[in-house]
């Protein structure tokens, strides 16, 4: 099975990257989800129950910002860490 990670930096491109995100679930591929800096924006139910999904789908979702950790359930990650993870992938899709 392929390894992708999805960075999300940019916090107008977080809609992006979970859609993208959900699309390499749906085919087959192991899915790790960063977003780097910021807190999630504009936090609405769409959005939530697509993370919901990602989740069911056993995609993993970290990011830096404690917010993200606290509010929604993320995984807490060092910017260490996620350079690991980025190693481990055949894939990083950045946005």
């Amino acid at each position: 099975m392929k390894k992708a990670v999805v960075l999300i930096k940019d916090v107008d491109q977080q809609y992006e990257g979970l859609r993208t995100s959900l699309g390499l679930l749906l085919e087959d591929t192991e899915v790790v989800m960063v977003v780097l800096h910021h807190e999630i924006a504009d936090m609405d139910e769409a959005y939530h129950d697509n993370m919901e999904f990602l989740d069911e789908m056993e995609g993993e979702r970290f990011s830096n910002n404690s917010a993200n950790v606290e509010k929604y359930g993320f995984k807490y990650a060092t910017m260490s860490e996620v350079a690991d993870k980025i190693n481990a992938a055949d894939v990083v899709i950045p946005f």
